[in-house]
């Protein structure tokens, strides 16, 4: 047995990493596709005030930053759809507004007993049993409802007004799909940190969108890059000891970088044939 995998917290790592290395890109890519890459860091900010809250409160941060993301995404929504505002506004209002909040809680919080860093960047030794049975739980609700509605969110992800046209229910769609990113934030918090979990949901699929694939091609490619970089990202962090989520982010940007320069060898060779 190698090494690292004598020790319990690297195994619960290993095992909330993969399955958030699944859950992820599946619910990124609805993202990406939409244009809604800066909506999943908003909402990692915001879940900053969430962990702040349940450390304040004595309560599990996964719930507490369960809550915040969704409070958060339900009203970036139904402020969207009254279009009083820009997009942009909104996204800029919730993201300063959660992050102010998430500081000012922190320092309400009585000292001592909590790294607070290890929730922004990410930590193997944050992982519990019990934090991995609730990865595991939410993780199963949201890889289940994606299934259930993958055609229907991909419609709704490409263009609002057709899939409306064609009698789908946009805003209940809509919603879900914003319930179901708040909920991979929430389960992403221990493993990869609030400022750096919007990255996992994202880069993999721009490094899986290189190679100009089919949507599904895209989306099992990302899953590889994803779970290659939780992998890595996990024994690089233990052997060099580093903040979990970045050593995670900074293999999945080299494996971008990667894809990229592979893509356009590709496409050199496809133009001088």
């Amino acid at each position: 047995m190698p090494t690292i995998l004598q020790y319990d917290f690297m195994i619960r790592a290993f095992e909330a990493g993969l399955i958030l290395a699944v859950v992820a890109p599946t619910i990124g890519i609805f993202f990406v596709v939409r244009r809604y890459s800066a909506i999943a860091d908003t909402l990692a900010h915001v879940s900053l005030a969430g962990v702040a809250g349940g450390l304040f409160l004595g309560i599990s941060t996964v719930w507490s930053a369960l809550i915040a993301c969704l409070l958060a995404i339900l009203g970036m929504e139904r402020i969207r759809e009254q279009r009083t505002l820009s997009s942009d506004t909104v996204v800029s209002l919730f993201l300063f507004g959660g992050l102010a909040l998430g500081v000012v809680l922190i320092g309400l919080r009585p000292a001592g007993g909590v790294n607070v860093a290890n929730y922004l960047f990410g930590s193997v030794l944050t992982v519990s049993q019990e934090t991995i049975r609730q990865i595991a739980f939410m993780g199963a609700v949201v890889c289940l409802l994606a299934g259930i509605f993958w055609r229907s969110f991909f419609a709704v992800s490409l263009d609002e007004d057709v899939a409306a046209s064609g009698g789908l229910p946009v805003r209940f769609l809509n919603r879900t799909l914003a319930v179901l990113g708040a909920t991979v934030i929430a389960i992403s918090i221990n493993v990869v940190g609030v400022l750096l979990i919007g990255a996992l949901m994202v880069i993999p699929v721009l490094a899986a969108e290189q190679f100009r694939l089919g949507f599904r091609s895209t989306w099992m490619i990302s899953l590889s890059l994803s779970i290659f970089s939780v992998v890595f990202g996990l024994i690089g962090s233990y052997y060099l000891n580093l903040a979990s989520g970045a050593s995670i982010v900074l293999c999945s940007v080299v494996l971008f970088l990667v894809m990229m320069g592979l893509s356009k060898i590709s496409f050199s060779n496809k133009r001088a044939s």
